[in-house]
């Protein structure tokens, strides 16, 4: 398992606030939110660095992390005004943390997306 930030909350090393979990999922909120609602979803098991990195082995777990997002979302209430499912890849991207992981992002109006910052 990674020892990134992922693999240590993955591994309950260090504090979350864990929002989903199955076998191979874990959701939990950002510690640092850009909007009311910031849950990311990491892979347990399988550390791939980036989407870069990520290979055609890896489409059925890409597939579930975005599945999860959509039922946690569902789950919370979410669905019916909209969410943002965001993966960064790479430092010019804003990837901070190199353990594959998408944002679910939600419960304000978000604006516009992709404008340059």
């Amino acid at each position: 398992m990674s020892d990134t930030l992922f693999g240590k909350i993955i591994r309950r090393e260090i504090p979350a606030t864990i929002v989903y979990e199955d076998e191979d999922i874990l959701g939990f909120r950002d510690i640092a939110p850009q909007a009311p609602v910031h849950v990311l979803f990491i892979p347990k098991q399988k550390v791939i660095p980036t989407l870069d990195d990520a290979t055609a082995e890896d489409a059925e777990l890409l597939g579930r992390l975005m599945l999860a997002a959509a039922r946690w979302a569902r789950d919370e209430g979410l669905a019916q005004d909209g969410y943002r499912v965001v993966m960064n890849c790479r430092e010019h991207a804003g990837q901070t943390v190199f353990h594959l992981h998408l944002h679910l992002l939600a419960g304000a109006h978000l604006g516009r997306f992709g404008t340059p910052g």
